[in-house]
Order: structure tokens, then sequence, then C-alpha cells
């Protein structure tokens, strides 16, 4: 009915409840009672009871049946207790993998949190809660009622069984073999009711550029165009309920006909009439509503299930064993250049202004590089496409010799991680947040990187590793120190600070940088002041006339841009402090040694 995934996540959802799936399904053989003993209740009741003219004899075999009536109600309680303890552990792992999903999006290189995905996908989640349940109760309900049914049949006469069997089986045949049509109809009325929405919301959101470009008549027909997608997706949809009509036709009601037509041969082979109707008994109130709801529900239910929960798993990936911080993408030896860009292309729409255009650069194994340039110059845009977040117009991009378009996404994991400006914290222990890219460092570790990076303080007000984290709580600074810490620890040996200290202190950005320039590897920094290009082994800028890499002092001699840049920061700094001071003397106090 569903892809592999769906198939193998419900599959790996009920193997892992199995003491609560036999639980169910011993409940659930007790529910099936009435379908078992029914028929042949009815059965006795006629032919020893009414017919013999012992009319308590049959009331006897009819309470017989109550009793058992009784038994299935009573189990029946007990089955949605035991529903509920293997439909809500599965509905808590869908909706943690969606939490882990989130958060994996917010923290990696690049990423900032957005709650409105978490939100839809909250919505799926309760969809497939639900319809896991249903689909569970009518499969459950299908194989114990019918085959209670079919065991009374049997126990009343083999060839009644038989009689009855067959037609089931085809009606049940015709369903499967419509079901993987159903579900590829059902994902293309999804598909279809989302761009619509798209579509009206884009038309209406731009409504006033609509007007302005005279676009009225393109938008309307773009948008109707859309409306009738939906509605053949949905007329498609609705002609399948011929195929479950068909089914419940020959599964359910075909039967009944066999055994009307076939009561008289049956009666001359020996079948007593209290049989007859014994049969008829098991196949109107057990085998019928049964198949009904089994085709009900897996043509409806069954099909949002397998469409949504493959949402779910396509958007939200499980989290790889081990950790968020993959291991699989060893970086290759044999001193290849940590970066190495090769005639790089990228803008922003077909007629936008080249952001880069045909530029390369190779940065070696150790390098310590500043990229700077005013707003909109294109300095995150490059952080980008180093770390293969988006994909270069023309050009290659390498990392440690490994071009990053062939690598998977949870493999650059390993290879590099960006720090951007707006840091993520989630709620949960200090240790769970600084330990996110890295599972596997001890609290030596841990304590060693808060050290280096000056956030021991941090620490220390938060109650230390193991105390919980509330981001509410913690200022725009204290986000981008823990976020620090948390790349400071990971595996990667390419970090890339897009503006990541920006809301720390001069002092405080000082350290922080420093600490990851003696970390091995290669550092990228996105400056936001002029320290950092100073402390930076080479800078980047961002000219009129295109990148220029150089040396601080070399680009104060060739560069106007950088000159302009260092103007303009040394300015800012002065404004703050009240001070003149100049940019030789700004330059000074904040020199590495290294220079």
């Amino acid at each position: 009915m569903s892809g592999p995934d769906v198939g193998r996540t419900t599959w790996r959802a009920l193997r892992a409840r199995r003491r609560d799936v036999g639980r169910l399904a011993a409940w659930s053989a007790v529910e099936s009672l009435p379908a078992l003993l029914a028929g042949l209740l009815v059965a006795r009741a006629v032919d020893q009871g009414f017919l013999a003219g012992r009319f308590a004899t049959g009331l006897a075999w009819l309470g017989g049946l109550a009793v058992a009536i009784l038994l299935g109600a009573v189990a029946t309680g007990r089955v949605y207790r035991a529903l509920g303890a293997v439909v809500e552990p599965f509905r808590d792992d869908l909706a943690r993998l969606v939490v882990h999903g989130a958060l994996h999006d917010a923290t990696r290189a690049g990423g900032h949190p957005d709650s409105a995905p978490v939100a839809r996908l909250t919505h799926h989640v309760e969809i497939v809660r639900d319809t896991f349940g249903g689909l569970v109760m009518v499969v459950r309900g299908f194989l114990f009622t019918a085959g209670a049914a079919l065991l009374g049949l049997l126990a009343l006469d083999p060839t009644v069984a038989v009689l009855v069997a067959a037609p089931l089986l085809a009606g049940l045949v015709v369903f499967a073999a419509a079901l993987p049509a159903m579900l590829s109809h059902q994902r293309t009325q999804v598909r279809a009711g989302e761009a619509l929405g798209r579509s009206a919301a884009n038309a209406l959101t731009g409504h006033r550029d609509v007007l302005a470009c005279g676009a009225e008549e393109r938008t309307v027909a773009e948008v109707d165009r859309k409306v009738g997608d939906h509605a053949h997706a949905e007329r498609t949809l609705a002609r399948m309920s011929a195929l479950r009509s068909l089914s419940l036709g020959l599964g359910g009601w075909l039967p009944v006909v066999v055994l009307l037509l076939a009561a008289p041969w049956l009666v001359r082979r020996g079948l007593s009439t209290g049989a007859v109707l014994g049969a008829l008994v098991y196949v109107t109130t057990s085998l019928q509503p049964a198949l009904h709801a089994l085709v009900q529900g897996l043509g409806g239910g069954g099909l949002r299930y397998a469409v949504t929960l493959e949402r779910i798993l396509r958007t939200c990936r499980p989290p790889a064993h081990g950790g968020a911080a993959a291991t699989s993408a060893p970086v290759p030896d044999g001193g290849s250049p940590a970066v190495r860009l090769s005639g790089l292309a990228f803008r922003y729409g077909l007629r936008a202004r080249p952001i880069l255009d045909d530029f390369s650069m190779t940065l070696p194994e150790g390098e310590h590089l500043a990229v700077v340039g005013p707003s909109g110059a294109g300095k995150s845009t490059l952080a980008a496409l180093v770390a293969g977040l988006v994909e270069p117009e023309r050009g290659t991009v390498h990392l440690a010799g490994r071009p990053v378009a062939a690598v998977a996404p949870a493999d650059r994991a390993a290879l590099r991680v960006l720090v951007p400006q707006e840091a993520y914290v989630f709620t949960g222990s200090l240790a769970d947040n600084l330990r996110y890219l890295c599972p596997d460092a001890d609290d030596p570790t841990v304590e060693t990187a808060l050290a280096v990076l000056g956030a021991e303080p941090l620490a220390r007000r938060l109650g230390g590793l193991a105390a919980t984290v509330d981001p509410a709580t913690l200022s725009a600074g204290e986000r981008q120190l823990i976020a620090a810490v948390r790349a400071y620890l990971a595996p990667a040996p390419l970090v890339i600070l897009d503006e990541a200290t920006c809301h720390l202190d001069p002092t405080l950005e000082a350290t922080v940088e420093w600490a990851f320039a003696r970390r091995p590897g290669t550092l990228v920094v996105i400056a936001h002041r002029i320290s950092s290009a100073v402390r930076a082994r080479r800078v980047l800028v961002f000219d009129e006339d295109g990148p220029m890499m150089g040396g601080h002092q070399e680009l104060l001699a060739r560069s106007p841009a950088y000159r302009d840049l260092v103007g303009h920061w040394d300015d800012v700094a002065a404004a703050a402090t009240g001070g003149t001071a100049t940019a030789d003397r700004t330059v000074a106090g904040v020199a590495a040694p290294h220079g």
C-alpha cells in the first residue's frame, strides 16, 4: 500500500511494542467470540430449539450468544486501552523526529529556527496518529473477525466455508490490486491541493505587484490552472471509489447471493435449515461489516496515513546512529587544500547582478581567512557556497579535496561547520547543547572548550553542564557563545563563523576567534569588526572591481574599498567610546602577535 520507508517505519513501530501488540491481539481474540459463536449458536437455537418445538432450549442457546456478546463488549474496552499503548508511543516517536529535524535545521550550518514547518509537521503527526490507530483497529478487526467467522463456517460445514471464502478472497484481491493506484492518486491530490494553496497565496500576497505589472490575466489563468488540476485530481480519486464498491460487492454481498442460490443444494446434501441461517448470520453480521471497515479504512485513512507519513519521513530524516555529528565522511589525506573554489558564479535571479563571477580561491589547511565587505556584497553568500548550502550557477567547491556537490548533506558535517549570526539554543541541559555536534565529548573536553573560549562564567551562572538551559532567558551574545563552544567541539576541520560573534563584546570576541585560530583546522570569519580582519592571516574584501585577497596592510595599500571599511569601523568604534581613536591606534590595540 505504501513505499518501503512507510512500511518499514510501521513495522518497526509495531515490533518495538511487541508486548502491547500481543496484549491487543489477546483482547481482540476475546472480542471476536461473538463472531466465532454467532452462527453456531443460532443454528443450534433453530435446529434444536425453535424448529424442534423446544422454545426454552432455543432461548438458552441465544442466551449463550448474549453472554458471548457481553464478554466481547468487555474486551472491546480493553482493546482500546491496549491500542493507546501502541499508538501513543508511535506518535511520540514521530514528534521527536519532527523536533529533531527542526533542531537540525536550526543548528546546522547556515540554518535558522522556523516554527512554521514545525507547526505543519505537528499537524501531520496528529493525522498519522489518528489514521495509524484507525488502521490498527480495522486491520486487527478484519483479521480476528473474519478469521473467527470462517472458523465458525468450517465448524458448520466445510463446503459452506469454501462457498463463502472464494468470493471474499476475490474481493480482497481486487482491492489489493487497486491500492497502489489509489495511493498514487492520493499523492497527486495532496500535491495538487498544496500547489493550489501556494498559487493562491502568492497571488493574494503579491496582488499589488500583479496590478502594477498588468499581470492580472496571467495570474488568474495560473490560479485557474491549479484549480483545474486539483479538481481533476479530486475527480480521479473519487472514481477510485468504484473499485472499493466492487471489492465490497464481491467480498461482502456475493457470498450472500451464493448461499441463497446454493441453499436448496446444501439442504439436499443434509445441511440443516439452522445451519444455512447460521451461515447467513456469519456473512451478514461478521464478514460483511469487517470487510466494509477494512476497505473503507484502508481506502480512506490508510491512504492519508501513507501519504502523510511519507511527507514526515521525507522532511525529517531520522537521526543518524551516534548523534548528529556524522563520521562517515573521512577527510582524505595527501595535502589537499582545505577549500578550493574554481570558477564560481552566483546571482539571485536571472537578471540580478552577479554576486560572484568566475571567482576562484584556494585555502590551504590551517588558513585563517577574514571576509569583509559592505552589507549585501555577498559575504554570507560565499559562506553558504563554501558550506554547500546553496549551489553555484557555475563552478565547483571542493572541501579537503572532495566536491561538495557529491557529498551527501548528512556527511558534510564531517567536513565543515558553519555558525550563523542568529545562534540557536534549544531547551535542554547545557551539556546537550554543547555536545550537539560531538555527542561523544566527555566532561573534561567540554570544560576545556568552555575555558578556552571564555565561556566558563556563563556556564557557572547557568548552573553547570547539567543545568537546564532556557533560551528565552539568554541574551543574543550568550546564545552565540554557546553556539561557538558547540562548533569548537565539532570534529569538522573547517569552521565558518558568519558574523557569529557580533553580539559579543570585543574582548570576548577576540578570545573566541583566537581559540578557533589555534584549533587544528581552517577558520573562515565573516568579519563584523575590523579587529577580526586584523587577526586573520589573509583577508578577502569584496571590492567594486570584484573580490580581492591579501594581508591587512597589503589591502590598505591596494583596495580603496578596504580602506573605506577600515575608516568606517574606526569611526564607529570612536563614536561608541566617545574618543578620537585613529585607525592606527585601533588596529594596534587589537593586532595579533602573528599578524
